[in-house]
């Protein structure tokens, strides 16, 4: 019996073939903005921000994020959390009219 890893439909895998994980991570990701719209967005900035903010508190103060510096990741995620209040609010709005 070969003891080579397996990727999850059962066929060997190798250091050379990429998983792409991250794009279905971000297919999905778009999807679900697409189908809950500012709700979705508020989820994930809170969920960002949250984690930020903890991972913060513990020392973080460089990230792998495009932005680098803890401290502006953690404003564009708050703008991004205020600007789904905004949009829920006129969603709710709308829903009342």
């Amino acid at each position: 019996m070969s003891s080579a890893p397996r990727d999850g439909a059962g066929g060997p895998t190798t250091a050379s073939s990429p998983d792409p994980l991250r794009l279905c991570v971000y297919a999905t990701i778009a999807a679900l903005a697409w189908w809950l719209g500012p709700f979705a967005l508020l989820a994930f900035a809170a969920l960002g921000l949250a984690g930020y903010l903890r991972a913060r508190r513990v020392g973080l103060t460089r990230s792998t994020c495009v932005l680098r510096d803890t401290r502006l990741v953690i404003g564009y995620l708050a703008v991004l959390a205020a600007t789904a209040l905004v949009g829920i609010g006129f969603v709710v709005a709308d829903w009342v009219r």
